[in-house]
């Protein structure tokens, strides 16, 4: 989901939402966790989907030359999510419906802990490796706000969508611009194209901005939001020519 500057009452609207869903609490529905789908391995839904789609991406490689197998992958990925019981008919148990971004279809949980998102693999040009590398990546940078997947779904427009889940952060502020480069040069990274994006060597991270951004009375960071991309394989090119934030 992409938060622009003009939508800084988002906390707010999220936090009324919160407080309706504790009024009501004896009506919600909790959210499936990854163990109630059928058991795929020892990984979990994301390292089994990742593999599948993989092994989806090196047969059309073989048989045709291309890896431009992007929506080969989403239509073998809904029959595999189908036959694993991972696969979800019903939006409504996502919760409230909140927003919709660039890439996610954007849902609060019916307890009002978590945030659910419907990612269209918008970012992932033509096959979906770059979409399975970057959450990996985000997961291994950013813990505290790591994603679950919990299989897939169509979206409101009827596109296949990866379910993914973080943990709702609350009590928390946007972070500045100058909180945001001191955490990533804690962690390592360096700006480019001036300060548009920041990177280790290994990987881009985009859309890094206040409003994806958020900071507790700790001071702790929390990356809610990021385009990630392998360094060298053109996410420079990918995420400029897909983001509506680009070139603003």
């Amino acid at each position: 989901m992409v938060i622009y500057l003009e939508d800084k009452h988002f906390w707010t609207i999220f936090a009324t939402k919160i407080f309706k869903t504790i009024m009501n609490g004896d009506q919600t529905e909790r959210l499936p966790q990854t163990d109630e789908c059928r058991e795929i391995s020892e990984g979990g839904i994301l390292e089994s989907a990742s593999t599948f789609a993989y092994r989806v991406l090196k047969e059309i490689e073989a048989l045709a030359g291309t890896t431009a197998c992007k929506s080969v992958q989403l239509v073998r990925l809904k029959k595999w999510a189908q036959e694993q019981g991972c696969w979800f008919n019903n939006l409504n148990q996502f919760g409230d419906f909140f927003d919709r971004g660039s890439e996610n279809e954007v849902y609060l949980s019916p307890d009002g802990t978590e945030i659910i998102k419907l990612n269209d693999f918008r970012y992932s040009d033509d096959n979906l490796t770059p979409f399975f590398e970057r959450i990996k990546a985000h997961n291994k940078y950013f813990p505290d706000c790591a994603y679950r997947m919990l299989g897939f779904a169509e979206n409101r427009d009827s596109h296949i969508c990866a379910v993914l889940v973080q943990p709702f952060i609350a009590e928390a502020r946007l972070a500045t611009e100058q909180e945001i480069h001191d955490e990533f040069v804690r962690l390592g990274f360096h700006a480019e194209d001036n300060g548009g994006y920041y990177t280790n060597d290994q990987h881009d991270i985009f859309d890094a901005v206040d409003g994806n951004v958020l900071i507790d009375n700790e001071g702790r960071l929390y990356f809610i939001d990021t385009i990630i991309f392998k360094s060298g394989t053109g996410g420079y090119d990918t995420y400029h020519s897909l983001s509506p934030r680009a070139g603003k």
